[in-house]
């Protein structure tokens, strides 16, 4: 799910958005469009990005005033915040906020409802 491909130089516009090679197909407006579709259709969201780890990449998180949330990867920080900025929303870094409590008890939520869902309670 990357975009970019390591030891490659990335073609960047005049803001300096990373662009697809000709005949190519942008992962950024794959993530965007997804991140527009979660943000127009929800209400107080916010972006954390988070850290490449020795496992992933850069990720961000966009999460609601309810905790429903949906992560994305990215390349980098710098294009977080630019992603951030493009959807209009307020963003923090994960590694000095950590993630909101309302995203843990929506994932606990859910987790209570796949357990309900499975022993086949209403």
């Amino acid at each position: 799910m990357a975009w970019w491909r390591p030891g490659r130089k990335r073609q960047q516009d005049e803001v300096g958005h990373v662009v697809a090679p000709p005949g190519g197909h942008s992962k950024r407006s794959e993530v965007l469009a997804h991140f527009r579709d979660f943000e127009r259709t929800r209400v107080g969201v916010e972006a954390y990005i988070e850290p490449a780890t020795n496992v992933t990449g850069s990720t961000m998180v966009l999460v609601d005033f309810q905790g429903e949330w949906t992560r994305r990867a990215i390349p980098d920080h710098a294009a977080g915040m630019s992603l951030a900025k493009d959807l209009g929303i307020p963003y923090y870094d994960i590694n000095l906020t950590g993630y909101p409590q309302r995203m843990r008890d929506w994932n606990t939520r859910q987790r209570i409802e796949r357990e309900r869902r499975s022993r086949g309670e209403p």
